[in-house]
């Protein structure tokens, strides 16, 4: 496995634009916001998106609506890009695409609109926001293998997470991505970590980064999701701590069942760890919750007619195969 590449990618996966934070400034999380983030765990990110739009149109000045969007467009670049790798099921490496454009136009806004708001004047969920848009750009940089883009991204997310909580100390969604940043940094390779130094990023601790995700994962408003779902995917790839990665995934299942990249997941580790029936339930549940061609249509699930599908139906069977 390639090392640098994986820490690089999920250097700022976990910091995922979702509900608002929880902090004094608090503001209603609109309608539309809410809806749209049930669409895209449910599994309609397509879905997501049209209610997202309908946020950047009605506050053009907000970031909310433009990281809520990218976050729906990178569950769908992600699915598309699955694969089984040493057993394992993740999105490991995907090439450059004109649809990548849109994604990273996305980001660049709301940090554009984030660092103005700044500018006027300084607050968490401000800095929070910047750190959002830096991350959605490093995550995909570090899927296409571009190191030193990622790092650049990633740095500077993680440095606007840090002034967050230096505002505003309760706020545990900034801890997500603050908790992969110093998990990953600290599983590199003796190789990776020299080169570190010479490129002047900043060190971290597994053990640091797996209590951050932790607090992220039961206290966050904004990361809960992504901090349980990375907390356990990085439990299976590298410490094979698979009975606790099915504690934590179960109940992302149970609260999303129609979402196949979670069931998935579920089922493999599930097959790490000798249940062979309960990840052929899984990775058959995965492959129930996409369309075929002929199913495809509108409304909910409707995206999952586009690669996505094709993808899940692919790796759940290449996983089927290898389950006793």
């Amino acid at each position: 496995m390639k090392r640098g590449a994986r820490w690089l990618l999920a250097l700022a996966v976990a910091s995922f634009a979702v509900p608002l934070p929880a902090m004094a400034e608090k503001i209603p999380l609109p309608a539309a916001a809410k809806e749209g983030i049930a669409r895209m765990y449910g599994g309609d990110p397509d879905g997501a998106i049209a209610l997202f739009r309908t946020l950047e149109e009605s506050q053009p000045e907000d970031p909310l609506g433009y990281l809520l969007e990218g976050e729906a467009r990178w569950w769908k670049i992600y699915c598309a890009a699955y694969e089984v790798k040493w057993g394992m099921v993740d999105a490991w490496k995907k090439p450059k695409e004109a649809r990548d454009n849109e994604y990273l136009a996305l980001a660049e806004k709301a940090i554009h609109l984030a660092e103005k708001q700044l500018a006027a004047k300084e607050t968490a969920k401000m800095h929070l926001y910047a750190g959002i848009g830096l991350a959605l750009e490093a995550r995909l940089h570090g899927l296409r293998d571009e190191h030193r883009a990622t790092a650049h991204a990633g740095v500077k997310a993680r440095e606007h997470f840090l002034r967050a909580l230096e505002l505003d100390p309760d706020m545990a969604d900034a801890d997500a991505g603050l908790g992969l940043y110093n998990y990953y940094v600290d599983t590199l390779s003796g190789f990776v970590k020299v080169l570190r130094v010479f490129m002047g990023i900043p060190g971290g601790s597994k053990k640091e980064g797996i209590r951050q995700l932790e607090r992220a994962m039961k206290e966050g408003e904004l990361t809960a999701v992504e901090a349980r779902f990375y907390l356990a995917k990085n439990l299976r790839t590298y410490d094979h701590q698979y009975e606790q990665a099915i504690t934590i995934l179960e109940p992302l299942v149970e609260s999303y069942p129609h979402n196949p990249i979670f069931l998935l997941l579920l089922g493999n580790v599930n097959a790490e760890n000798g249940r062979a029936v309960k990840a052929a339930e899984y990775l058959h549940a995965a492959q129930g919750a996409t369309h075929t061609e002929a199913d495809c249509g509108t409304g909910a699930g409707s995206s999952a007619c586009e690669p996505c599908a094709a993808r899940v139906k692919a790796v759940a069977q290449t996983m089927l195969a290898t389950v006793p």
